[in-house]
């Protein structure tokens, strides 16, 4: 930890230095410089000796008698970096410092003192030190309690809302934590605007840039840190620190204390752990379950031990065929405005199961299960969704088996109403992935139908069971918009126009490049899309492939940019 220094201005402050009755001869401007040290010197060429940051002390006794000789000291001096310079006067300067060092000092930005009483300089150099002391000790102080409080939080397993409010108030600085692709997970605005805080904050976050995986952006104010586990980057963590206030702990001018480096990393690590750590309340039985399926999507045990894990538990996973189900809570629809058959369009109320309606959708799915006399392993998978993994007896039975299991569950789990919804009802929705013939397959299968579960939650249609062919290759990249490696893939094919844009506010240029892509890329059609000229819609086309170091007249270019389009849409979309 770097050590925390107080300011010459500070040290002017203290008893034994005031008692020597100070002057400021010189210098103002470097007042708020820390002081590392203090040094006594009676020698013209001490500069040889010092390393930066020192405080020197001197009666001029042994300081040259000539002007050149003077500029030529103080000039030593400021060039290594000294914090300021003291002389006592009397012994060999009487009643003022000669004008000629002032000057120096002055065209320095040196602070030059003159102590106009006799003052022992063992008791400045004394009070300094316990200053530094002082300092270092409150240092110390806070670096335990952020570690005392982060240490807390990953033992509670605290979300990131709850992490990010506990930073901010550390810190008294605002705190956001994004996606990789710009998106605002949490933020807390230690009592400023949120609403200022957020405003553009994509654009705002691109233009954000440390050299380095924790790092103090001076332009925009922004300390920033990334936050991933295992080799795996999701995030970053940003603590805003105006350049320039609280200066004097001994940092280059414009850097944030050391503590608060200290306190956004240990967040970053909170989060990334909270991230990997899964905690459930559940019976035995469905733990196992749980552990089972979790095994699968994770590859984490061996199938042979899997299946005969399986098969103690009553479900025999070896030659069946195998599908994976998801099911979980959609956007609550209308029952007001829904007609026969229809769910109503979807909208933004209860859209989230909570814990309470996740235990009661999950025993309903292993009740629908025994009423379609179906086998498999059922339990909550994550904090939204409860897998299944059905085991038939042959591929022919696969739609009959869905059918009966998607009956069962829509009688044992009706729509429900929400309360304060007015009226709107949340409503089940059952994804399946592909059936395969070998548990080395399950996994493709589960997965499959967790990301058709989440691009299903959008779609109004009340299908009895969503497939992948339901949902199309915008469903397949709005429930893969939190995979780090979607957004990977948007900034490598983006990055640099979304920079251009958010560096450019008054010349967007993406929605350029999006006319042209949607009009099947038809310049003349993408120009009156953009309701531009030709000649004008030209010209950004060319500048967009200067930007994005791609031909624009290239259909595989162009694929590529349309799904990283599409996908940043994803992204975006909540």
């Amino acid at each position: 930890m770097s050590p925390v220094f107080p300011t010459v201005r500070e040290v002017l402050a203290l008893d034994p230095v005031r008692r020597g009755a100070p002057r400021l001869a010189a210098g103002e401007a470097g007042l708020d410089r820390p002081v590392r040290w203090v040094h006594v010197a009676e020698v013209p060429d001490i500069a040889t000796l010092l390393g930066g940051g020192e405080l020197v002390l001197t009666t001029g006794i042994g300081l040259p008698a000539d002007d050149a000789g003077l500029r030529a000291f103080v000039g030593d001096l400021a060039g290594v970096g000294v914090s300021g310079l003291v002389v006592e006067l009397g012994r060999r300067y009487p009643t003022e410092v000669p004008r000629v060092m002032a000057v120096a000092a002055e065209r320095r930005g040196l602070p030059l003192v003159e102590l106009r009483r006799a003052t022992p300089f063992v008791r400045i150099t004394e009070a300094v030190q316990a200053l530094i002391v002082d300092a270092q000790l409150h240092e110390l102080r806070a670096t335990e309690e952020i570690h005392q409080r982060f240490t807390d939080l990953s033992v509670e397993g605290a979300g990131a809302a709850e992490v990010v409010r506990q930073a901010a108030e550390l810190a008294g600085c605002p705190v956001v934590l994004e996606n990789l692709s710009r998106q605002v997970l949490a933020y807390d605005p230690a009592g400023e605007n949120a609403g200022l805080l957020l405003d553009g904050w994509e654009q705002h976050s691109r233009r954000i840039r440390p050299a380095g995986r924790t790092a103090y952006d001076v332009d925009s104010g922004w300390l920033v840190t990334t936050v991933g586990a295992r080799g795996q980057d999701w995030g970053r963590l940003l603590l805003r620190w105006p350049a320039g206030a609280g200066l004097g702990d001994g940092r280059p001018v414009g850097t944030p204390p050391t503590r608060l480096t200290i306190l956004v990393e240990r967040a970053a690590s909170t989060l990334a752990l909270g991230r990997l750590i899964r905690r459930d309340a559940e019976g035995l039985e469905r733990q196992l379950h749980r552990t089972l399926l979790t095994a699968l999507l994770d590859h984490s045990r061996p199938v042979d031990e899997i299946a005969l894990r399986a098969r103690a538990l009553g479900v025999p996973l070896e030659r069946r065929h195998l599908i994976g189900v998801m099911v979980r809570h959609r956007r609550a629809t209308s029952a007001e405005h829904a007609g026969p058959g229809e769910g109503g369009p979807p909208v933004d109320v209860a859209a989230e199961a909570g814990p309470a309606r996740l235990r009661d959708l999950a025993e309903a799915v292993g009740q629908a299960l025994r009423e379609a006399k179906l086998t498999g392993l059922t339990s909550p998978v994550d904090d939204q969704a409860v897998g299944v993994l059905l085991a038939l007896p042959e591929a022919a039975a696969e739609e009959r088996a869905l059918a009966a299991f998607a009956a069962a569950l829509r009688r044992r789990h009706p729509d429900q109403p929400v309360s304060g919804g007015g009226g709107h009802r949340l409503t089940v929705l059952i994804a399946a992935g592909s059936g395969v013939a070998s548990l080395r397959e399950v996994r493709r299968s589960l997965v499959e139908a967790r990301q058709v579960a989440e691009a299903a939650r959008r779609d109004s249609r009340d299908l009895p069971v969503f497939r992948l062919p339901h949902v199309g290759l915008a469903g397949l990249l709005h429930l893969l918009r939190d995979e780090p490696r979607l957004q990977t893939f948007v900034e490598r094919e983006l990055g640099a126009l979304l920079a251009h844009d958010a560096e450019h506010p008054r010349e967007q240029l993406l929605g350029t490049l999006r006319a042209y892509l949607e009009q099947g890329r038809n310049k003349s059609a993408g120009a009156a899309a953009a309701h531009l000229s030709r000649p004008a819609f030209y010209e950004r086309l060319a500048r967009i492939g200067r930007i994005l170091g791609v031909d624009l007249d290239s259909v595989e270019a162009c694929l590529s940019l349309h799904v990283a389009l599409l996908a940043l849409d994803a992204v975006r979309t909540p």
